[in-house]
């Protein structure tokens, strides 16, 4: 067994962004024009700092894909194709955990079961295997695990620390107790501590309360979280409690956190329902972080204060009003593949 497994943070060196491409079959059938093009944008941008690998599910939408980027002059040089089914498009939560190791990369393929059995997922289930099989991943190895977790429950500070919410694991697993729930994402993880969150959720979130739409690391003793300052709002009490526990968080070393609070964006209503709008939900990449916008007031004071998180990286703004239709973001819809893992 390889004992130098370390979990590698998001701002790491990375080889790649890996997505899949929308199209016809999946959910965004009945908005897929407005929800290509915010696809384009997002490639547009990925590719600026590093490659980009799509998944397509078949050779016609390969050539779909390719013809819709390079009429938008991306930079084709920078994108990679494979073919391999699925069901939906959010790899976030589909694609593999990559552990580092000295001689080599582990892949985490837990178990995907549709957020908790509620939609279909058999394809997105077996989507790292057949990934594994495609060839695309370099000094490798696949570990299966029967449990289901997803990308978008966990954070990593790198060195250890793992951030998640006690909602999504105790509704993914309601007879395990927290004990034995952080035990076991240490071992799989390779990680020291689990700090765990009691409150915080978005309406229009179908995920039981990612922490990838409320907090995320910045850096081993920064935390960029997702603020309401609306006391109006039904979400005021819930995020206010949640900024209150990530105050209490220490770093490894004892200390506070650097907390960096995100402005609250206007709800966003499709007729009555209420989409979930995040700014945390943002990606890492090479040199850069990539923020949802969503056509509000605050996405400049949101892209300030990223910009005041990480100060050595460029903040470039992505258009994703779109994408939340289906309840996800930017983040959610991308997995960062490490350095050498491709």
């Amino acid at each position: 067994m390889i004992d130098d497994l370390r979990f590698p943070a998001e701002w790491e060196q990375q080889s790649a962004i890996l997505i899949a491409w929308p199209h016809a079959g999946t959910d965004w059938h009945d908005r897929l024009a407005e929800v290509e093009e915010a696809y384009i944008a997002l490639v547009a941008a990925i590719t600026r700092f590093e490659p980009v690998l799509v998944c397509v599910a078949d050779d016609d939408v390969q050539a779909y894909a390719r013809a819709r980027l390079a009429s938008a002059r991306v930079d084709m040089s920078c994108v990679g194709f494979v073919e391999v089914p699925y069901d939906d498009t959010w790899l976030r939560d589909t694609g593999p955990l990559t552990l580092r190791a000295s001689d080599g990369f582990r892949l985490l393929d837990f178990r995907f079961t549709g957020w908790g059995g509620k939609y279909g997922a058999s394809q997105d289930d077996d989507l790292v295997r057949n990934l594994d099989e495609a060839k695309l991943f370099a000094n490798s190895t696949r570990q299966p695990i029967d449990f289901a977790l997803e990308g978008g429950a966990i954070e990593t500070d790198g060195r250890g620390v793992l951030m998640t919410t006690w909602r999504c694991l105790h509704e993914r697993h309601p007879r395990v107790d927290r004990e034995t729930l952080g035990h076991l994402l240490c071992g799989w993880l390779h990680q020291e501590r689990v700090l765990w969150l009691d409150h915080g959720f978005l309406e229009g979130d179908d995920t039981d309360a990612h922490i990838d739409t409320l907090a995320r690391f910045a850096s081993e003793d920064a935390i960029v979280f997702q603020q309401c300052d609306d006391r109006s709002d039904v979400h005021y009490a819930e995020l206010s409690a949640m900024a209150a526990e990530l105050a209490a968080f220490r770093t490894r070393d004892g200390r506070p956190y650097r907390l960096f609070p995100l402005p609250w964006p206007k709800p966003i209503l499709d007729g009555d329902r209420r989409l979930a709008a995040s700014y945390a939900n943002f990606l890492i990449v090479n040199g850069a972080v990539l923020m949802p916008a969503y056509d509000d007031p605050a996405d400049e004071p949101a892209r300030a204060v990223l910009a005041t998180a990480f100060p050595t990286r460029e903040i470039v703004t992505v258009p994703c009003r779109p994408l939340i239709w289906q309840n996800g973001s930017l983040h959610c819809l991308t997995m960062q593949l490490p350095q050498g893992v491709v």
